[in-house]
């Protein structure tokens, strides 16, 4: 297998009442754990990385990871790119073979908005790699994209249409009151806008910022059209309390190799249990 766009899989996804989860990957053993694990639970798997990500582990290195996983465990991998906003760079990344793209042009006005993101659909499936893009905006932080909750919007069921219609894209990223990070206090997520727009539009639903949302309201969003769940915060905060800890055990440890582990196996737990909770074990 190699890196493929997550078209395929949304749309299967969508058929089945499930949801792909996209995981953000950081490193080696990030990629280690999410393809293993999807692998051993039967689970399509998106991985996906924002801009920094790629600045921090290289572009060709990440690339050349994921390839790898996906040969290893003969796994179809959506290798992502994460709120990206440059044209230009979405460019290089997709001629060094990633083929799924999230372009981030939410904070501009509606018809800015759709011209940036269509300028890149036109670009993107040249390569047959998938493009989602995002109509109103979370809040919370992705990377170094800040939103403050005031300015915040929620996704307009009334110009979701207009705008799949007018972009091209492949997959539509719903701003229904999930936020970025974990929450400070309980989710709130407007099931009836989410439902309006599932109405309106027929392509895969997105769900950005479900670190910490409880499971019944993430089945209820996937009742309701939700096809990819992305998934960030859990599985930094897991892996970093784990490694934390193994340190504040083993004060004099500095092999990579030992302290690397619990981390690895923390963020197993929780990619087992997104998987579960999406229901796509058993679905490649």
């Amino acid at each position: 297998m190699y890196l493929v766009s997550n078209r395929a899989m949304l749309l299967k996804a969508q058929q089945g009442g499930y949801a792909v989860p996209a995981f953000n990957v950081h490193n080696l053993e990030t990629v280690q754990v999410i393809a293993e694990t999807a692998a051993q639970m039967g689970s399509p798997v998106i991985m996906a990385g924002t801009t920094g990500t790629y600045k921090y582990a290289g572009l060709n290195y990440l690339v050349a990871i994921c390839q790898q996983a996906a040969r290893k465990y003969d796994l179809p991998i959506a290798l992502h790119l994460d709120h990206h906003e440059n044209f230009d760079d979405i460019g290089i990344k997709v001629k060094a073979g990633v083929r799924s793209v999230m372009i981030d042009a939410s904070h501009f006005p509606f018809e800015q908005n759709i011209e940036k993101v269509a300028d890149v659909v036109r670009l993107c499936h040249r390569y047959d790699a998938s493009v989602e893009a995002e109509l109103g905006r979370l809040g919370g932080q992705e990377d170094n994209i800040l939103v403050d909750e005031k300015d915040s919007i929620f996704t307009d069921p009334l110009k979701s249409a207009e705008y799949v219609k007018r972009t091209g894209i492949d997959s539509l990223a719903v701003a229904i009151g999930s936020a970025h990070g974990m929450y400070q206090g309980e989710p709130k997520l407007d099931f009836e806008r989410l439902a309006q727009i599932r109405d309106r539009v027929d392509i895969p639903l997105v769900l950005h910022g479900a670190s910490g949302i409880p499971e019944a309201m993430l089945r209820r969003s996937i009742e309701l059209g939700i096809c990819k769940v992305n998934v960030a915060t859990e599985l930094k905060i897991a892996f970093s309390d784990a490694v934390k800890a193994f340190f504040y055990q083993h004060p004099n440890a500095n092999d990579p190799r030992e302290y690397m582990e619990p981390g690895k196996q923390a963020m197993k737990r929780v990619v087992q249990e997104k998987i579960r909770m999406c229901g796509s074990a058993d679905k490649l």
